[in-house]
């Protein structure tokens, strides 16, 4: 009996449209410390986690307004958003990505990059 190697997992990940618009409206807003993770092999409730940081509260909601934007453009609503108000982290979950915006203080505080670290880590696109 052969046995078949699963040539899947050693692809590389491909970022769909929605992601780079998401990932260019951060940058656009100078977030910081850009992370994508393919946690779909790790968890069932979505595929991949977007994380950034702003300097501030402020930074942190012109961050996800921003995103929220950009995705609206694309036809992308949010399935729900939490954390707007206070703005020390916010996520916008769209179902296969769900996109975390935090300051640097939450950012360590929560460690979603320690707690998720059997997900692959995708290489970013020069944005």
């Amino acid at each position: 009996m052969t046995r078949e190697t699963n040539t899947a997992e050693k692809l590389p990940v491909t970022l769909d449209n929605r992601m780079l618009t998401a990932l260019t409206a951060m940058s656009e807003k100078k977030a910081t410390d850009i992370v994508v993770l393919n946690i779909g092999s790790v968890a069932s409730f979505t595929e991949f986690f977007i994380i950034c940081s702003g300097s501030s509260t402020r930074q942190v909601q012109a961050i996800s307004h921003e995103v929220t934007d950009k995705l609206r453009e694309q036809k992308a609503r949010p399935l729900h958003i939490e954390g707007e108000k206070n703005a020390e982290w916010v996520l916008m979950d769209y179902g296969d990505i769900v996109i975390h915006v935090f300051t640097e203080s939450a950012r360590k505080f929560y460690d979603l990059e320690r707690l998720w670290r059997d997900a692959e880590t995708v290489p970013l696109p020069e944005i």
